[in-house]
């Protein structure tokens, strides 16, 4: 009796396999830089809707804040907004590693962000107590820990294939959406093979319903030094 129960429940596998695995995540990488208005603008009025509609169960979010800085020759950092945005990146670099959990980090991100778009971001240490994490990610920046985590997104920042020409910069499932970012909550609900979510529905219809007129995203630009905006 054992053995017939067995065999049964192999042969339903068999005609039905998408019983017997999980469906995927979808992997959501955004390249970003703090005091790009735009980038935080997609976070705090984009990016976390996310977080609020029920797709965050089925995405991997992993946010790199790197964006359009360079190294200099003596391995310091520049970066396109000044000196405050080298500190803000390699602080949310550090909240990202010491904080794994993306619904931790991603609070604290979006705190610092949202003053960033009050013009507000001098008040970035409220975000601390504001998300309940503890200041460790300023030891981090301090110990010079912060600026390895930072090397490493400098580096994959610059593999990016093709190269990212402005931030925001959005990969779905390893494919860069470039100018068409806006609609990356579309792109999740095609990516994911398990059920739906309730949330897709809306999602799909409102973008399907634009058709394929596309507007042209303001940015922050890759290739024109500090304060490249458009």
């Amino acid at each position: 009796m054992g053995f017939t129960k067995l065999f049964l429940f192999f042969f339903f596998l068999v005609l039905n396999p998408s019983q017997s695995y999980a469906a995927e995540n979808v992997s959501v990488t955004l390249y970003y830089e703090t005091l790009c208005p735009y980038c935080a603008d997609f976070i705090v009025n984009h990016l976390a809707k996310i977080f609020q509609n029920g797709l965050i169960p089925i995405v991997n979010l992993r946010m790199v804040p790197w964006g359009n800085a360079w190294l200099n020759s003596d391995g310091s950092f520049a970066c396109q907004h000044g000196t405050d945005e080298c500190l803000f990146n390699t602080i949310e670099a550090c909240t990202i590693t010491i904080y794994p959990n993306v619904n931790r980090h991603f609070t604290f991100i979006h705190c610092v962000e949202r003053l960033t778009l009050h013009n507000k971001h001098s008040k970035w240490a409220d975000c601390f107590e504001m998300s309940k994490l503890g200041t460790v990610p300023i030891d981090c920046y301090n110990s010079g820990y912060g600026n390895q985590i930072e090397t490493k997104y400098a580096k994959e920042t610059a593999q990016l294939n093709p190269p990212h020409r402005f931030v925001p910069w959005l990969v779905v499932n390893n494919k860069p959406l470039a100018e068409d970012y806006g609609n990356f909550m579309a792109y999740i609900c095609k990516a994911y093979k398990g059920k739906s979510p309730e949330a897709c529905r809306s999602i799909l219809y409102k973008t399907e319903s634009i058709g394929n007129e596309k507007s042209i995203p303001q940015v922050c630009l890759a290739e024109q030094g500090r304060n490249s905006t458009y």
